[in-house]
């Protein structure tokens, strides 16, 4: 007997649109803490996708407060290597990383004023809707079973999770 209902998944509200170049759009989204910190004493990693090419970085840190430091790495490398500028920058209203929207619209925290200054537009996603930055969400997590799968055969501790 075959079970539809084993195969439904949360309906999508609304089709998001797609990027249609490169570095139009990047979702960015912070990981952790890890339970068990790196060898190097990282718990925590960001990534930046590009939702064009879906081409990710992935980043160790050691607190969330690294996210502009890394950010400004990444949009280096990047916007050097494809002679091109960053447009959008989305991301899920991480506080200590982002800076939050008040009422009046106005964006506080220095990745929020970066991206201001640099004439990045910051795209936020509703409170408690992952689903709208999902390529990052469902990204991360998949790391995070490759890596733990890795560990697992080779018989590595835990302690290796954030080695590269």
């Amino acid at each position: 007997m075959y079970c539809v209902k084993g195969k439904l998944t949360k309906q999508r509200k609304f089709e998001a649109a797609r990027a249609s170049k490169l570095l139009e759009l990047i979702h960015t989204d912070i990981y952790g803490p890890f339970s068990t910190p790196s060898r190097g004493g990282q718990r925590y990693f960001i990534s930046f996708i590009d939702a064009y090419s879906r081409y990710a970085y992935v980043y160790l840190l050691h607190n969330k407060f690294e996210a502009l430091e890394t950010f400004q790495t990444y949009q280096t490398e990047v916007e050097k290597e494809l002679d091109r500028k960053i447009t959008v920058v989305r991301s899920d209203r991480g506080g200590e990383d982002f800076g939050r929207m008040d009422r009046d619209g106005v964006n506080h925290g220095p990745f929020a004023e970066y991206l201001k200054e640099q004439g990045i537009v910051p795209q936020y996603t509703t409170p408690g809707t992952p689903e709208q930055n999902g390529l990052s969400e469902r990204r991360n997590w998949t790391y995070q079973e490759a890596v733990r799968s890795m560990l697992s055969h080779s018989s590595l501790p835990e302690e290796f999770l954030g080695e590269p």
